[in-house]
């Protein structure tokens, strides 16, 4: 029952900024407990690495060392929608972006993807 849906990818020059969004359904953050929200990325040629990451207690976040510093994860329990702010892009970032949901009684769900093309 556990769906995420990403939203939010695009085109943006290097520096700029965009927000993804990743909505989920089957269960609701505000009531339930147990569960991670992660950010992969997976560029052409390299391996899906995780991006970053929150609990469901909110202070456990993580980040790979690559975007410290330039994204932020978080969340909006009433919109039950975790958000990736990126800023700062760099080419580098270009990627599709993953979200998934971990849940101890549903495993993992992954969502489609959406693109980031940072490109002049």
């Amino acid at each position: 029952q556990v769906q995420v849906v990403e939203s939010g990818g695009g085109l943006v020059q290097p520096g700029g900024s965009l927000r993804l969004s990743c909505a989920a359904s089957g269960f609701t953050f505000s009531t339930f407990r147990s569960y991670v929200m992660s950010w992969y990325r997976q560029a052409p040629g390299k391996e899906r690495e995780l991006v970053a990451a929150i609990a469901d207690f909110g202070g456990f976040t993580n980040y790979a060392d690559s975007v410290k510093g330039r994204f932020t994860i978080s969340k909006d329990n009433g919109k039950n929608t975790v958000y990736l702010q990126m800023n700062s892009l760099k080419p580098e970032d270009t990627a599709v972006y993953y979200c998934k949901a971990r849940t101890t009684w549903a495993g993992d769900a992954w969502g489609q993807g959406t693109q980031v093309t940072v490109s002049s």
